[in-house]
């Protein structure tokens, strides 16, 4: 049984709706009680018609901060390629401020190294290879994490840093040093062996990677494979949902079975 409480995410894919539609869907996520809200960071839509409604990440988190109250927020994830490291930080940290409210920000910095290239080639990116981007995600992260301790004002909280992304060897390396949550697409048989594979990179750069929240994604999952994955040490388990019409059935049943997790985990 975990220790974390299980949560859940939604990532809100901004695709194929107007901007009123994803308002109200963010509205009622938030009354239902999700844990974070997520969008990502494409330019272009990743399923359906390829040239149909898409909005932009980061304007977009910033309104979600100013929307909301309670539920955290970010991409999942951010595309490291697009901008320069301490730009990033600087729009983090100004998110996390825009979050908070008078409290403590609820900004989490979701970030990986890229993978869809018609975002590279129409808007004037470098696409490079896999090894480059990876490279270039690994030199950044210490760069946004120096650039937070500078700016004034400094953020609200310790922003917390999700890196997604499954490559054994390089990614997991970075999940190790910088990390505070790890998401990807794992069944249990290879989650099972990639966090021991996490474990071994935790070793070699000092780190306890238990401290590391574990999170996947639900698509197609069943509650007896979401339970499985819990027994494996996962926490936070996100759903994926995509216009025109957002359906929250689906929230509100994975909904019920954090729950029911939560309620055994108080007793």
């Amino acid at each position: 049984m975990p220790t974390r409480p299980i949560r859940i995410g939604v990532q809100l894919a901004p695709q194929h709706a107007p901007y009123e539609a994803i308002r109200d869907a963010i509205i009622e996520l938030e009354e239902l009680g999700v844990d974070i809200i997520f969008n990502w960071d494409h330019f272009f839509p990743l399923s359906g018609e390829r040239d149909g409604l898409h909005f932009e990440s980061w304007t977009m988190l910033a309104a979600i901060a100013e929307q909301t109250s309670r539920v955290e927020l970010g991409a999942l994830v951010n595309c490291n390629s697009y901008r320069n490291p301490s730009l990033q930080a600087d729009m983090a940290r100004t998110i996390d401020h825009i979050s908070a409210k008078g409290g403590t920000g609820r900004f989490i910095f979701g970030t990986g190294a890229g993978w869809f290239e018609r975002d590279y080639t129409e808007y004037g990116y470098e696409f490079g290879t896999p090894g480059t981007r990876i490279a270039a995600l690994a030199r950044d992260l210490p760069i946004i994490k120096e650039r937070w301790t500078r700016l004034n004002p400094q953020p609200t909280r310790p922003i917390p840093i999700l890196i997604g992304g499954g490559g054994e060897k390089k990614t997991l390396r970075i999940v190790a040093e910088h990390a505070d949550i790890w998401h990807s697409f794992s069944d249990v048989p290879t989650l099972e062996r990639k966090l021991g594979t996490l474990a071994e990179h935790g070793r070699a750069v000092g780190r306890d990677t238990s401290q590391i929240e574990i999170s996947t994604e639900l698509r197609r999952r069943t509650p007896e494979d979401a339970d499985e994955l819990v027994d494996l040490g996962a926490t936070l388990f996100t759903v994926g949902l995509s216009g025109p019409h957002y359906n929250l059935d689906m929230v509100r049943d994975w909904l019920s079975w954090r729950d029911e997790h939560r309620s055994k985990l108080a007793s």
